[in-house]
């Protein structure tokens, strides 16, 4: 269960958060993409700024109506295939979305992608931390092992 969040638009029609206080219910990034997909959706592709703004502002939202500040970063239905860096291609350009959409849109956090084994993509989402040379971590993206709970 989380907490769905409707919004009219042409193409997403509705967005569903679900954020978890208990560590032990959060999920890797696979299981993840099949609740999405088993509920009838997918993990969220990011493909402005406005989007970016209006995820951020559900998330605040989500945070003040809970039991106070939480840290735990979100998934995001960006990654890439291990296989992929064979190419020439340098490594932030081998990130997909996972539901095909071909957006450029990226909002990496400072340092990021860091690449290696780290290919599946979180929103972060840790105001209790000390903010890094990038500042808070706070909404930007940073790649992290796809087995990883979230």
């Amino acid at each position: 269960s989380g907490q769905k969040v409707c919004y009219g638009d042409l193409k997403h029609s509705c967005y569903k958060l679900a954020y978890f206080q208990d560590l032990s219910r959060r999920v890797g990034f696979e299981e993840a993409r099949q609740a999405c997909e088993i509920d009838g959706g997918a993990l969220l592709s990011l493909e402005s700024e406005a989007e970016q703004q209006l995820i951020e502002n559900m998330l605040q939202n989500l945070t003040k109506s809970g039991s106070g500040i939480s840290d735990g970063d979100f998934w995001i239905g960006l990654w890439r295939s291990g296989n992929e860096l064979a190419t020439s291609s340098p490594c932030p350009n081998l990130y997909k979305w996972a539901d095909g959409s071909i957006s450029p849109f990226r909002n990496w956090y400072t340092d990021e992608p860091s690449c290696g084994s780290e290919a599946c993509v979180v929103m972060y989402h840790q105001p209790t931390a000390n903010p890094g040379l990038g500042g808070p971590y706070l909404y930007q993206w940073n790649d992290d092992r796809c087995n990883m709970k979230h």
